[in-house]
């Protein structure tokens, strides 16, 4: 069975024979170069059969290193090395003197070789074969049957307990060599499996920061940003790299002056005006980063409650149109009796009196405010009555253009006035009732007129957004302040000479019982009236209905 890791032992094993066989080399150059120069008495190694055999190590390495490369069987390889390193290094050690060599610790190093890249039988194997060649090394020159290279010949005894040493050594260092690497082995599978599951830990906790809604800010304690998650990029509309290395002042002024954030307060709501210029509001919080007991920096999150806030403005919108709605109601029934009762009593009165003509003049104003009133109050019961609704799915483009092209006819239209669509060139379905939704893109386009006196254009886009419709209505006239655009949709806000200020109220009545949103929105010359209204999905077979003008 091979080894998981056995290829990078075998690379390992590569580059040290390479080093041992040239640490091989430099030392037998410089014992013979000592012994020339100092006369002493050494073995006579024959040069050439010593190079002959390190070169031929040499070349068998190069082949081996290229043999990995191919990714051959490593477990065959490691056998193949192991004996080829077993047999050279035998021949090193005969040429260089046998008992008396220099390099007969190549036979436990050989020992210990194999424990390390092969299994436990296979180190005891190499253990073996070095036995034995060691033991014909000492036993074929004694017996003369191949010369000698060694300055003594020891006698039988010595050659007898030399052997048994040499028996007793080789296996213990293959044994230990063997539990060692099996001890390394395991240690390394452990490490790996701790590293995998560290890294796997390390997915989850990214995977974890990048799946939050809300961002992640982490800073050292002197307030320089370490990471930011890619949500909290998107919410401050900046590349995560590009903040990285910078104060956390750059992004939240006043948060965390000197890098030290106020903990009186960890909670708190901010306003940030983004790249693109839209002024978004932020939930902010901030706690200590720490590790093993020690802060070593902070950490801050933030949530985009710009949406939160502008649905709490439309249900406190909500709760006063209806306070306001219930009051008109009641004003308008205790009103409108006396009122028709007053105008009655007028029309009577002009008609007996002989009256001048100033007189006759005060008569009219009255009547014809009397009519204004009652005009008013017929817009509060038709603000407060509760309204019924027929829905039907229709292709939004015909309704609007057909209000449009009625728009465009009327009398405060001129040729200083001019009318943009912007459509898909496909149908475009939504389910509402259509005569309340052609009374909302009327009144739109009506106030759209009187905000252009003098003249412009009304621009008018539909486009589908992830199941969503947006209509927009954007006029170049005489526009409106933040805080008129928050009030708009409340009774009585109209802005306009002679309006009642009912009509955006109902405009946004109608919207929010088709479950859709409208909000007005300044945009710098004219403003923009951005209506969301579910889309919908009409089935093959069935055929839209096509929008009618009553009228």
């Amino acid at each position: 069975m091979e080894m998981p890791d056995q290829r990078q032992w075998l690379s390992w094993l590569i580059r040290v024979r390479a080093v041992i066989l040239t640490f091989l080399l430099g030392i037998q150059l410089i014992i013979q170069q000592v012994t020339q120069l100092q006369n002493l008495t050494a073995v006579q190694v024959p040069m050439k059969y010593f190079l002959a055999v390190l070169i031929f190590w040499y070349l068998l390495d190069l082949i081996f290193h290229i043999l990995l490369k191919i990714n051959a069987d490593h477990r065959l390889q490691a056998y193949i090395q192991m004996l080829s390193d077993t047999l050279l290094a035998s021949l090193v050690v005969y040429f260089t003197g046998g008992l008396d060599s220099h390099f007969y610790f190549l036979y436990p190093l050989t020992c210990l070789m194999g424990s390390i890249v092969l299994s436990r039988g296979g180190a005891y194997l190499v253990a073996s074969l070095c036995f034995i060649q060691a033991g014909l090394l000492l036993e074929l020159p004694y017996y003369d049957f191949i010369p000698s290279y060694g300055l003594i010949h020891p006698d039988l005894r010595s050659l007898q307990i030399r052997i048994a040493t040499n028996l007793v050594a080789f296996l213990a260092v293959a044994y230990l060599g063997s539990r060692l690497s099996g001890i390394l082995r395991r240690t390394g599978v452990e490490l790996q499996d701790k590293a995998g599951k560290l890294e796997d830990l390390q997915a989850l906790n990214q995977d974890i920061l990048e799946s939050m809604r809300g961002g992640v800010i982490t800073t050292d304690l002197s307030g320089r940003i370490l990471s930011l998650n890619s949500p909290g990029a998107e919410i401050l509309g900046c590349p995560a790299a590009s903040l990285v290395g910078h104060l956390i002042e750059v992004i939240f002024p006043g948060i965390a002056p000197d890098g030290q954030p106020d903990f009186i307060n960890p909670r708190r709501e901010i306003a940030r005006r983004g790249n693109t210029g839209e002024e978004k509001f932020l939930g902010l919080g901030v706690a200590p980063l720490s590790r093993n007991g020690e802060t070593v920096g902070y950490v801050y999150n933030f949530q985009d409650l710009t949406q939160l806030k502008q649905l709490e403005r439309e249900v406190r919108l909500q709760d006063r149109m209806v306070a306001l709605g219930r009051m008109a109601a009641a004003i308008a029934h205790e009103i409108r009796n006396p009122l028709a009762s007053i105008s009655g009593s007028v029309k009577l009165f002009s008609g007996m009196a002989n009256l001048n003509p100033d007189q006759q003049r005060l008569l009219h104003i009255v009547l014809k405010e009397s009519e204004r009133l009652n005009g008013i109050i017929t817009d509060f019961l038709l603000y407060s009555r509760e309204k019924t609704y027929r829905f039907e799915v229709v292709n939004v483009m015909e309704v609007l253009g057909e209000t449009l092209a009625l728009l465009e006819n009327h009398p405060r239209f001129d040729q200083r006035h001019r009318i943009e669509r912007q459509f898909p060139a496909e149908p475009v379905l939504a389910r509402f009732d259509t005569d309340r939704m052609r009374q909302v893109f009327w009144n739109l386009g009506d106030n759209a007129l009187k905000a252009m006196p003098q003249g412009g254009t009304l621009s008018v886009q539909v486009a589908p957004r992830g199941g969503w419709l947006e209509i927009l209505f954007r006029d170049t006239g005489i526009g409106l302040t933040p805080q008129q655009a928050e009030k708009i949709f409340e009774p009585f806000q109209s802005d306009f000479e002679g309006g009642t200020g009912l009509g955006l109220a109902i405009v946004y009545q109608i919207i929010q019982a088709h479950e859709g949103s409208i909000r007005a929105e300044p945009a710098g010359q004219g403003c923009v009236f951005r209506i969301e209204l579910p889309q919908a999905i009409l089935a093959p077979e069935r055929e839209v209905p096509r929008a009618t003008i009553h009228g």
